[in-house]
């Protein structure tokens, strides 16, 4: 572990900053107020899409800003504003679902594609695909009508199936046109763009490749390193000393990332297998407990 105080904390939402009443602890919310008085940088890194993020930053001290859609999407979540956008293109979704048909037939897609701002809801799925939360509004369509427009990730589901099994069947067969991961482990895959994951990112963020706004309180240390640059393509890289949590394969190259990457006691074998550390569940403020070794 590093003996330094963390100048960046990433944390993933679902299974990890928040407990399974879907509410962050108060513990956590303590220790990001102190994070940021602290003037180190608190980034939300998450499979969430923007238009998810509202239920989370309402409960925090403080806007973040945010990786979404397994790093799909930067954003500012105080202003709502998107900072960086990759998009997987209707060439690559076309493949991808002649491949689910093939090695996953019955499997129903859904997809979610760039709104104009985080306010938008544009969720379309076919109508086969059934949802591996509860009552979550979408739009249904036709399913070529899912893959006709450059979306942020292309989702999957086939229910009772478990993710990783969906994972191993597609395995060697959609590399070369996306990154696949899962976020829950109930029949739920998703593609994002390749290389395009939480910790790439981060490592834009940290880069300078995007310019981070003078106003994110939640970023001082990106910003005061210079790390905010001008979003022109700023090549020298700012190496925080980072630490990062999460719970779940859309993860690991977080974790790996990250200088000191964090399980959380929920986190599955394969997370838990790549870690620096395991801490306490979601539901036992797993976050804090780490964090308070620097912010006591």
């Amino acid at each position: 572990m590093t003996s330094s105080r963390p100048l960046l904390v990433a944390s993933d939402v679902d299974g990890t900053l928040i407990g399974t009443d879907h509410l962050v602890p108060a513990a956590n919310r303590a220790v990001v107020e102190d994070i940021v008085a602290d003037g180190a940088s608190f980034i939300l890194a998450t499979g969430r899409p923007p238009r998810w993020m509202s239920q989370i930053v309402d409960q925090l001290p403080v806007a973040p800003l945010a990786v979404c859609a397994n790093g799909a999407v930067i954003m500012d979540t105080d202003s709502g504003e998107f900072l960086a956008t990759t998009l997987l293109q209707p060439d690559a979704l076309a493949e991808l679902d002649g491949i689910l048909r093939e090695r996953l037939p019955g499997s129903g897609i859904a997809a979610e594609r760039l709104g104009r701002d985080a306010a938008d809801a544009d969720f379309v799925a076919s109508p086969d695909y059934e949802h591996a939360w509860i009552s979550l509004e979408h739009l249904e369509v036709g399913h070529d009508e899912v893959l006709s427009e450059p979306v942020l990730k292309l989702l999957a589901r086939v229910p009772g199936m478990p993710s990783a099994d969906m994972a191993a069947a597609l395995e060697g067969a959609v590399e070369h046109l996306a990154d696949m991961t899962f976020s829950t482990t109930d029949g739920l895959i998703e593609f994002a763009p390749r290389g395009v994951t939480k910790a790439s990112g981060l490592t834009a963020l940290t880069s300078g490749e995007v310019a981070v706004p003078a106003s994110a309180r939640s970023a001082s240390a990106l910003t005061r390193a210079g790390g905010g640059g001008t979003g022109g393509g700023a090549t020298e890289r700012i190496v925080p000393v980072t630490v990062a949590f999460g719970d779940m394969p859309n993860d690991v190259e977080m974790l790996r990332w990250a200088d000191h990457g964090v399980a959380m006691g929920n986190a599955i074998a394969s997370v838990h297998a790549v870690a620096d550390e395991v801490t306490l569940s979601n539901d036992d403020a797993g976050l804090a407990h780490v964090l308070r070794r620097w912010w006591v």
